[in-house]
């Protein structure tokens, strides 16, 4: 806080929903184009079996996954 007083600056937080309707078709038509290009990539993290999503859980709290974490549910195993 003392850097922030000394120097005079100005703080704003700002939550993405402010921004969200005015921004939205614009960020998805280039994301997705990015995306469809391969100038933009992501990573996702899969655990296999609705058994593992409670450690699948714990392990994303703890840092040990890396982007997107999806629990992988087979529908073929219904009864």
């Amino acid at each position: 806080m003392r850097e922030i007083l000394s120097k005079s600056l100005t703080l704003r937080g700002f939550i993405n929903y402010d921004f969200a309707v005015e921004h939205y078709a614009v960020f998805l038509r280039e994301v997705g184009a990015g995306i469809a290009n391969g100038r933009i990539r992501y990573r996702e993290d899969f655990v296999d079996g609705l058994e593992k999503a409670p450690g699948a859980f714990v392990g994303m709290r703890d840092g040990h996954n890396f982007g997107k974490l999806i629990v992988r549910v087979d529908e073929g195993s219904k009864s």
